[in-house]
């Protein structure tokens, strides 16, 4: 009986991206770049979209993948920004620069049924100047995305797997309320929340008098 190995091309890989999300036009290149690379890749919208093959990649999905379809690929991962095990859960990028970091961890690891627990292949950082708004630093998140897939699908043999150790640490669900601006506060006091506000769908804003009002920021 031959043994296919996964990491032998061309591989089947499927891009998962299951929801309108910014990261979006980074899937795509990535799918792009692995079917110029030799590989046979899809962007995939949902899980019933997701065929038999040898990696599935997940990236900023929503939706909990069901073991049935984790089964379909031998090597299914994630992206994440956090140090895992601290920073599992949502919107870990944004929680860090509102804390003020400039320096984001960033892994690929395994999916697996409980969320955020899968062992480590790649490990890496993104680095921030501190200025950067929403669509920046998402431009440099999505860079990095695209470069720890590719690092993964460059090795010519299967990455050591690193389980995760040391204590865990959660991050919450942020919704629009969240991006609500303290008018009693100045602009610098509240400047890591301006960076993280985006535009479009979750924009600053603040009440007086019984009224609200949406404020936008962009660079000049």
């Amino acid at each position: 009986m031959t043994i296919t190995k996964w990491w032998v091309k061309p591989r089947k890989i499927s891009v998962v991206v299951d929801n309108n999300s910014w990261i979006l036009p980074y899937a795509k290149e990535l799918v792009t770049w692995c079917n110029e690379q030799g590989d046979d890749a899809a962007l995939c919208r949902n899980h019933s979209n997701i065929k038999e093959g040898a990696v599935a990649f997940y990236l900023g999905c929503v939706n909990i993948t069901p073991p049935d379809i984790l089964a379909l690929n031998k090597r299914n991962l994630v992206v994440h920004e956090s140090d895992l095990p601290k920073g599992r859960g949502f919107a870990p990028m944004t929680w860090q620069i509102l804390s003020g970091d400039n320096e984001i961890p960033i892994c690929l690891f395994e999916a697996s049924e409980k969320v955020d627990e899968g062992n480590i292949a790649l490990r890496d950082v993104i680095t921030l100047e501190g200025h950067e708004l929403c669509h920046e630093w998402r431009h440099l998140q999505g860079q990095k995305t695209e470069e720890l897939c590719k690092k993964f699908l460059c090795s010519n043999e299967p990455l050591q797997m690193i389980p995760q150790t040391g204590g865990v640490t959660t991050y919450k669900l942020r919704n629009k309320s969240d991006s609500r601006i303290d008018p009693n506060k100045t602009i610098i006091e509240q400047f890591q929340l301006l960076r993280v506000v985006d535009n479009e769908r979750y924009p600053a804003f603040f009440e007086y008098n019984g009224h609200s009002y949406k404020l936008t920021i962009e660079k000049t």
